[in-house]
């Protein structure tokens, strides 16, 4: 083995290099504040090959990014976990950097002959906050997707360039594959390039001139090794503790918890993400950028001339700490800035907890990130991307499509179907429950039929229904009550609700004597047509009511015949005038009847 090591040596000289590595000289022996280059080192490694795991299983494509990621994170036998250190150890690097920086400044180890290794950390940092607003996009996700476009925006508003600068980045006039595929040929290929390059220059000025220590005197001169290099690696296993703690840190306190790091539902243009937020080490510049002073034109001053002459004054460090007095400004200047940063990103979530639609938009991005990932593990899978499972989802896109369509005027639980109060008034019925025994009977009920959430903002509060309801059956006998309850039962069993099947079935007997009960003794076949045909029927059939089939041919013409007809109170024909397509009206049909898929327990 020694014939092997000496030949090794004599071709590489590789005992020098070690022996030059290991006992450089530190001032005044090892200590801790020493420790924050060797973690960075640490943490750039745990990025890099993270980096090239994940890479083997990436597909950069607008159509396959997305469910690549989610291979990772829910499929892949480990993947959670090598996403996770990837994810968090990005986040921590942040802090080093930061705490490194205040180190360099403390220390004055920025003075002369440090200036160039100094500037070489500035673009550093600078480097590796572009990885992340790079890598964030990656995902292609809502969340990364949204908050991309927000902070690529920026770039629009410099004067001259910027709209040509945006198109340049973002590969085209709008937001697509191409960008997908340039940040990641920056993310996996130039940035990690350029700061092997620096990070190799950093390396090799920090030993030229060696460590600057603010009291070398108080303590002798030890070597590198031992001390140093024991302090380094307990600094580096806590920072590998700390990212694993935030990897395992929801599952710690719940047994569904998330395991590395969230992923949010698949990008989706169309929709609007009222929850896109940047990263937390980018939450200053954006609540900044959200200061009264920057309204309008003057947004160029916080978006790009303030952080360009903060960034000149930086890099001017070295020059103005010549004297002491400099020195101290740059002390104060750092502190500031890093008050400020915390006191704005302070700012920023104190403003977002209490704002409710920030708040709502949140517990929806929320619900849309689990869904699709059930309906991912569902038999049917993914069968072409991550977005079309949403965007065919009753359970998702319903509400949204109500809101949008039908809010207007109806309301889904007092709401507009995602939680939010509509501005407009309420003047048509709440639709929650519709035709199951409950709603039904609160529309047969004297004292609610003319409600808001029934007849009560349409021109039916004064019809024949609502006058039925509320002079005859106000005054009926107990025997009456009997059988309009099970009359009540039968109707609602034409719509076969998911949520009602279980009765149904147990009340067989009661539905058949209900229906029986309709034809004759009701009077509700004087208006309304059911299971015999009838040419003077003035009212909705009641065959099939609240029935997918029924539902659907309402929304798409409720002037047809077997509906309102001529006396249509305002409802749009959503389907034949184009407003709604088909698949549209389905989704809402199957929202409103609470069929959508449900994983089996």
């Amino acid at each position: 083995m020694k014939s092997l090591l000496d030949w090794l040596d004599q071709r590489t000289g590789y005992r020098q290099i070690t022996r030059e590595a290991l006992y450089e000289n530190i001032p005044g022996g090892s200590r801790w504040r020493y420790v924050w280059g060797s973690t960075l080192t640490f943490a750039l490694a745990v990025q890099f090959i993270t980096g090239i795991f994940l890479w083997m299983a990436y597909s950069p494509s607008s159509q396959t990014a997305w469910e690549s990621v989610y291979y990772i994170q829910d499929e892949m036998v480990g993947g959670w976990l090598l996403r996770g250190l990837h994810h968090y150890t990005a986040q921590v690097m942040t802090v080093l950097l930061v705490l490194h920086l205040m180190q360099v400044v403390i220390d004055g180890a920025y003075k002369a002959p440090r200036e160039v290794n100094f500037w070489f950390g500035l673009v550093l940092l600078q480097l590796v906050l572009a990885l992340s607003l790079t890598g964030y996009l990656l995902a292609w996700d809502q969340k990364g997707y949204w908050a991309t476009k927000v902070a690529t925006n920026i770039i629009s508003i410099i004067p001259y360039i910027g709209p040509s600068l945006q198109k340049v980045i973002i590969g085209g006039a709008d937001y697509g594959h191409h960008t997908l595929t340039r940040f990641f040929a920056l993310h996996a290929g130039v940035l990690p390039g350029m700061i092997i390059a620096l990070l190799a220059g950093h390396i090799y000025l920090f030993r030229r001139h060696g460590i600057t220590a603010r009291e070398p005197k108080r303590r002798p001169d030890a070597a590198f090794w031992p001390d140093q290099v024991l302090r380094d690696a307990i600094a580096c296993l806590a920072v590998l503790a700390a990212v694993l703690f935030l990897i395992v840190r929801h599952r710690l306190f719940s047994s569904h918890g998330l395991l590395g790091a969230d992923l949010a539902a698949p990008a989706d243009p169309s929709e609007a993400y009222s929850a896109a937020r940047p990263e937390w080490y980018f939450l200053f510049l954006f609540q900044f950028l959200k200061l009264k002073w920057f309204a309008g034109t003057r947004e160029i001053w916080g978006a790009i001339i303030i952080p360009g002459l903060i960034t000149g004054v930086a890099f001017l460090m070295p020059f103005i700490g010549r004297w002491k007095l400099g020195h101290r400004f740059n002390l104060g200047l750092l502190w500031m800035l890093i008050g400020g940063a915390g006191l704005l990103t302070y700012m920023a979530l104190a403003d977002d907890a209490k704002n409710p639609e920030y708040r709502l938009a949140v517990k929806q991005a929320e619900r849309e990130a689990e869904r699709v990932k059930v309906l991912a593990r569902s038999p049917a899978g993914i069968q072409s991307s991550g977005i079309a499972l949403l965007r065919a989802d009753a359970f998702t896109k319903g509400p949204k499509l109500f809101a949008e369509k039908c809010a207007l005027c109806h309301r889904y639980d007092g709401h507009d179907g995602t939680g939010k109060t509509p501005t407009d008034p309420q003047s048509a019925s709440d639709l929650k429950g519709f035709a199951s025994r409950e709603w039904l009977t609160g529309l047969l009920d004297p004292e609610k039929v003319t409600s808001t959430n029934y007849f009560g903002a349409t021109k039916f509060a004064d019809g024949k229904m609502a006058k039925f309801v509320k002079k005859d059956v106000a005054h009926y006998a107990p025997e009456q009550r009997e059988k309009l309850r099970k009359v009540i039962a039968a109707l609602s069993a034409e719509a076969q609700l998911k949520s009602q099947i279980v009765f149904d079935h147990r009340d067989s007997a009661l539905i058949e004597e209900g229906r029986t009960l309709l034809q004759t003794e009701t009077g509700c076949t004087d208006c309304h047509e059911f299971q015999k045909k009838d040419e003077d029927a003035t009212a909705p059939i009641l065959a099939g009511y609240g029935s997918r089939k029924w539902l659907i041919s309402f929304v798409t013409n409720p002037e047809h015949p077997s509906f309102y007809g001529r006396r249509n109170d305002r409802m749009a024909a959503f389907g034949d005038k184009g407003i709604l397509k088909a698949s549209e009206i389905g989704l809402i049909a199957d929202w409103l009847r609470g069929y959508w898929y449900e994983p089996p327990q």
